[in-house]
């Protein structure tokens, strides 16, 4: 077995517990919306940031990535809060 095979079936076993995907492309950041299975078979989401911070286009990319973790017992609150924000901002403007 080679560096890439374990590589590969590495990804396999991560990308078996993703059960839903979503890719967000907004200006030099990314946003990774993933719905997870735990290992007692729970639905949980990541909400992944990625930022591009590599100084020079000639650089090799270098990215900065900040991971946000919502459990199902906080899904409530957490759309409550959110869209509390985003009426408050609509408002705002």
């Amino acid at each position: 077995m080679t560096a890439s095979d374990t590589k590969a079936s590495t990804g396999d076993i991560q990308d078996k517990e993703i059960v839903f995907s979503k890719v967000l492309k907004a200006g030099s950041r990314i946003y990774y919306i993933d719905v997870k299975r735990s290992r007692k078979e729970d639905l949980y989401i990541t909400i992944t940031e990625s930022k591009r911070i590599s100084a020079k286009e000639e650089e090799v990319p270098r990215y900065e990535k900040h991971k946000l973790f919502l459990y199902k017992e906080d899904f409530d609150k957490f759309k409550e809060g959110l869209n509390e924000a985003l009426d408050f901002i609509e408002q705002a403007e």
